[in-house]
């Protein structure tokens, strides 16, 4: 027996076992779901279970793809803000270049061929090497910092892919639209079988981890992450390690743009992929990448993007009407939890108060008055006034057992 276990060292059985991020996620995701099918009015989950699953396995693939891209980007100790407009430049790119190549049939709502197709997805993808050289040459060879060249992609991005739908709808159209519409059967087929994006998700999750767990390419990233300096004076390429990982980033959102223009049927840089950098850096953050380099793992990740969609997806539910209107400000909150308690507080000393000071004074209203607001906006004003007095009394509570801890030096 001995001899046998010793074919299976402590470390590598390690590798293989779930993070306790990982294991917190997990939970989370199931208390999330469990949670959402009792307070749903319509028991959704219940009634219609693979039609739910189906919605979000499709929409964590789609995150999850260029979140996996964002999670590289800020392991190599990066970030990358323009994840978004990308995800809108990519899909005017392959709608415009299918509209050039084929007029006719795109204005008919007509199949164009798959090698019309192939050629334009081949175009975004190229649109994404370009966008994430550019990202590189901006942050290495201008000194500008990532969150300065990314911000600027962010707005001129968007601006750019209207600018390119507009001009080329004018000309290879009677009128200039800001949207194209994609009918090729190819199209539908992706948006119709989930698997195209799941499986697509999965194998770049996988060739992902490879990367970074398995290659001499992954453990520069991480050590580029924890110390550019210390790095560099080791020999690593830094700037060729920083042009890979801004390219991941870029052509992994460009590969999003044309799962969103499949699912949507249309191309429309206005709207398309509006906000959604956020919530690509909140799953790679919720999934144990820390913002400041060198550290996070890819199932993390994945376990990320799953989360945030139940999420959403609970909130829908639950609020229904107007639900994308609570939206960023529930999962904003949840993704605060969860960063809290998952990175966080495992490493919070006992002597560490929550609501220090005068700064801890000022702060008990203002979370109580966020926790009354929210419940009232969504459930009532008494809802509202019980749950903000609740908090107050809460917080105090906690402050007041904070201040005689300190005082008695526990």
């Amino acid at each position: 027996m001995m001899k046998l276990w010793h074919l299976f060292p402590r470390n590598a059985l390690q590798r293989w076992l779930p993070s306790q991020n990982e294991s917190s996620l997990l939970v989370a995701i199931v208390v999330a779901l469990a949670f959402t099918a009792i307070v749903d009015t319509n028991h959704t989950y219940f009634f219609r279970p693979l039609e739910s699953l189906r919605d979000i396995a499709r929409n964590s693939a789609m995150l999850g793809i260029f979140s996996l891209g964002a999670a590289v980007v800020i392991i190599a100790g990066g970030i990358d803000l323009s994840s978004g407009s990308m995800i809108a430049l990519s899909g005017t790119v392959c709608s415009v270049t299918m509209l050039a190549l084929a007029p006719t049939e795109m204005m008919a709502f007509q199949p164009v061929g798959w090698v019309i197709v192939l050629i334009a997805i081949l175009a975004s993808l190229v649109t994404g090497f370009f966008v994430g050289t550019l990202h590189t040459w901006l942050i290495t060879v201008i000194r500008l910092p990532p969150f300065v060249a990314t911000l600027a992609t962010l707005v001129g991005l968007r601006s750019f892919a209207r600018a390119l739908c507009e001009s080329s709808t004018s000309v290879l159209t009677p009128t200039k639209s800001a949207v194209i519409n994609v009918a090729d059967p190819v199209f539908k087929a992706v948006r119709d079988n989930v698997w195209f994006s799941v499986g697509t998700f999965l194998v770049l999750a996988c060739i992902t981890w490879i990367i970074l767990s398995r290659t001499v390419l992954g453990r520069h990233l991480k050590a580029l992450g924890g110390n550019e300096q210390a790095s560099r004076l080791a020999g690593i390429h830094t700037d060729n390690v920083k042009w890979f990982a801004y390219c991941f980033g870029a052509m992994t959102a460009a590969l999003a743009g044309l799962f969103y223009v499949a699912n949507e049927s249309v191309a429309a840089p206005v709207n398309q992929g509006r906000g959604h950098e956020l919530n690509a850096i909140a799953a790679a953050v919720v999934g144990g990448c820390s913002l400041s380099g060198g550290v996070g793992t890819i199932p993390g990740t994945v376990l990320g993007a799953l989360f945030l969609r139940v999420v959403i997806d609970a909130v829908s539910k639950i609020i229904k009407t107007g639900a994308d209107v609570y939206e960023g400000l529930i999962v904003g909150g949840v993704v605060v939890l969860a960063v809290t308690f998952a990175q966080g507080m495992s490493k919070v000393q006992h002597d560490r108060r929550i609501l220090p000071g005068s700064l801890g004074l000022c702060t008990i209203p203002v979370l109580a008055l966020i926790a009354g607001s929210l419940a009232a906006m969504t459930t009532g004003i008494g809802s509202g006034l019980a749950a903000g007095f609740t908090a107050l009394i809460a917080l105090l509570s906690l402050r007041i057992y904070e201040t005689r801890r300190s005082s008695q030096g526990v």
